[in-house]
């Protein structure tokens, strides 16, 4: 016995005829009904903490100074190299980062003195200084990580810091016979160093009398009273009884205050008159391209404020607030540094990945995050402080990132985000967007701008910890 085949279905059916069907096909009743749908989607938002956490402050004028006592700057920046090959060669610019050359701008004599390095490369546990010993050289780490070691209270070893890229030792040796080395540097990994030995140094001091006439002055200088910080001393007496004659003192201040201008993102947003006029049911197009171009702009602005080698955290953290992990990954310990530098940390933010090997370290040492709330959000926590991701922090091609820590508010002296609100055609705090007209083309214009800039009113207010190995 045979049948028929269904002519509307298997291979080689035919479409849907009014004699074969007994119902109206869903092609034909989609013709009447109304999709439901989504708003556009886009895989670029993230969750944005930095912009979330920070208290913005309202900058009228466009500039916000930041006025801080006065600061005696030694010179304990960072030298910076250059390399061909395996030769590496410090920048001779880079040398008045050691402080006794702070102020020294005879760039032949410079230039002479930077000829005078000498390359060399270290094994792991190779001894480079001894302490006690003639402080003979000044030592440059061009790459690699390096421990100063101490001795304890009870005669054992006890790892006083990190040097790493671009650190110095030894400055002394130009100043003084007679120094000598206060702690052990000891190679962590392999290490590539730049010496200047003492001999080197007095045979250029003896053909450049500039130089010489400088490392004098720099010697013989009286230094002003200053604290922990290097701020200028306010004198001030105490436990004293009678009637003894009280110091004078007043509160220096910089003459010549840091001013933070606010930055803007821009671009133009461009809609044709056809599409702005005829499909705006059920979803309006303006409305929506304008939602994902701010989604851009406000990522482009995390972005900046982290990044920005001007106002962004990661090129504005104090170099006294900058370490080290002691072993590579972002163990507890080094965490434990971090917070230490300052009072009342409030917020860690660091890369999903380095995120996830901090997790790895935890998982090893057998330890429990704890967590925190903000906003009702639960987020993973050390010691209490809130572990926010940011992807805007780079992750370097060699695998490693930072991690930040600050604190915030003016009211703690910590960072603030600044941004100016009550600007013409506002549509959100601090972002506007302004009518550009029409153009020949039918097309619409709008300019959408968001103005924004960070500012970290003490130094201890932001700190990083460096060259985090996440790929272990």
């Amino acid at each position: 016995m045979t049948t028929s085949a269904d002519p509307t279905s298997g291979p080689g059916a035919t479409p849907d005829t009014d004699q074969a069907r007994t119902s109206l096909a869903t092609a034909a009743a989609r013709n009447l009904a109304t999709t439901t749908k989504t708003v556009p989607q886009m895989q670029g938002i993230s969750s944005r903490w930095l912009l979330r956490v920070l208290p913005w402050t309202q900058v009228s004028g466009g500039t916000y100074r930041v006025n801080r006592r006065l600061t005696h700057t030694l010179g304990d920046g960072r030298v910076e190299f250059t390399s061909t090959g395996s030769d590496v060669r410090v920048i001779p610019a880079e040398l008045r980062e050691l402080p006794p050359l702070r102020d020294f701008d005879d760039p032949a004599a410079l230039e002479a003195l930077a000829g005078q390095f000498v390359q060399e490369e270290h094994a792991p546990g190779d001894v480079l200084v001894e302490q006690g010993r003639p402080a003979d050289r000044v030592v440059l780490v061009a790459h690699g990580k390096l421990n100063r070691i101490g001795t304890g209270k009870y005669g054992d070893e006890t790892v006083l810091g990190v040097l790493a890229d671009g650190d110095h030792l030894g400055e002394t040796a130009l100043l003084s016979p007679d120094a000598v080395w206060e702690h052990t540097v000891r190679a962590v990994t392999r290490v590539t160093v730049l010496t200047l030995p003492r001999t080197a140094y007095e045979q250029l001091a003896d053909r450049s009398p500039g130089l010489r006439d400088h490392l004098e002055r720099y010697r013989t200088a009286q230094i002003p009273p200053q604290n922990k910080h290097g701020e200028a001393a306010i004198d001030v007496a105490s436990g004293h009884t009678g009637e003894p004659a009280l110091p004078g003192t007043f509160v220096n201040y910089e003459v010549a205050p840091r001013e933070y201008e606010l930055s803007v993102a821009q671009t133009v947003l461009k809609i044709h008159t056809r599409v702005a006029d005829l499909y705006n049911n059920p979803m309006n197009q303006l409305d929506q391209q304008l939602r994902l171009t701010i989604e851009a702009l406000r990522e482009r602005q995390e972005h900046e404020m982290v990044n920005n080698r001007e106002f962004g955290l990661l090129h504005n953290a104090d170099l006294k607030q900058r370490i080290h992990t002691r072993s590579g990954p972002p163990t507890p310990d080094d965490l434990d540094e971090l917070i230490a530098r300052r009072r009342k940390t409030q917020y860690l933010l660091a890369h999903p990945r380095t995120i996830a090997a901090i997790g790895r370290e935890w998982n090893a040492r057998g330890i429990y995050p704890t967590t925190a709330e903000i906003g009702g959000t639960p987020v993973r926590a050390w010691r209490g402080i809130p572990l926010l991701p940011c992807n805007k922090i780079p992750v370097n091609p060699d695998q490693t990132s930072s991690i930040i820590a600050m604190r915030v508010g003016e009211e703690n002296q910590g960072v603030v985000g600044l941004h100016q609100t009550g600007i013409p055609d506002e549509y959100q705090p601090g972002l506007s967007v302004r009518f550009m007209g029409i153009n020949d083309q039918a097309v619409i214009n709008y300019l959408v701008s968001a103005y924004y800039s960070a500012a970290v009113l003490v130094p201890d207010a932001l700190g990083v910890l460096e060259d985090v190995e996440i790929g272990h």
